[in-house]
């Protein structure tokens, strides 16, 4: 380990996802703020205004697959001084991780039922799901439930978050899982939650890294970036 920290993710990738994971949920979250919580409701909402639910479920799905670099890195500072606390919190979360990654491709699929079905049929097809969901993913919604638990109690004993980091860092473990979700208020708490134990955590990574480590990083970055989604789009 070096004072950029460890060589994987590194502090600033760790860094980075420790401020956009939060966000990205967070936004995603309140995109869809207003909408019944369940899933006959959330497909009659993306009817109604498709643009505004592709974009909460999409920001919530980037959210998912940012966060886990920065889970990583806590995971990692953790492991320092109390391996075992790192060992579980971490690999619980980001397994968890796999199962919302899941859940938002199911989403995605979902909304476009709506497109070339009809509201009735996706609302049957997910209805169908939920009477028989499929056995893996939904296996690891203990997972990420006590993740999040096990790995704030390890942040605390290895002092590298303060107890209310801590404490933020618990309350996703009562954030919902499944399949077109919605958002109520204890969504957001919860959300807030996470942003209160990791953006402060992200940005002092940032810090001790000396972000960016060089002028062409971020222009790569974006460019791959922008790249991937060209190259996604072409299927």
């Amino acid at each position: 380990m070096t004072n950029d920290g460890p060589a994987f993710p590194g502090a600033r990738l760790g860094g980075i996802s420790l401020i956009l994971g939060p966000l990205l949920l967070l936004t995603g979250a309140l995109l869809r703020w207003g909408v019944p919580f369940f899933f006959p409701h959330q497909l009659a909402a993306y009817a109604e205004r498709p643009g505004l639910m592709t974009a909460a479920n999409a920001t919530f799905l980037a959210g998912v697959i940012v966060l886990w670099p920065g889970v990583a890195l806590v995971a990692s500072r953790i492991a320092a001084t109390r391996p075992g606390w790192a060992v579980w919190g971490g690999a619980l979360v980001m397994t968890g991780l796999f199962a919302r990654a899941f859940h938002g491709g199911v989403n995605t699929f979902a909304l476009a039922l709506v497109d070339s079905a009809g509201t009735d049929a996706a609302t049957r097809a997910v209805g169908s799901y939920y009477a028989y969901p499929e056995w893996i993913a939904s296996s690891l919604s203990l997972s990420i439930m006590a993740g999040w638990i096990i790995l704030a109690i390890g942040g605390v004993l290895s002092q590298i978050l303060r107890p209310w980091q801590a404490i933020g860092l618990m309350l996703p473990s009562g954030l919902m899982i499944g399949v077109l979700k919605g958002t109520d208020w204890l969504t957001i708490v919860e959300l807030l939650g996470l942003a209160a134990a990791f953006v402060p955590f992200g940005l002092a990574e940032l810090r001790r890294a000396r972000f960016p480590a060089n002028k062409a990083t971020l222009p790569l970055a974006l460019l791959f970036l922008a790249a991937s989604v060209v190259f996604g789009r072409l299927g």
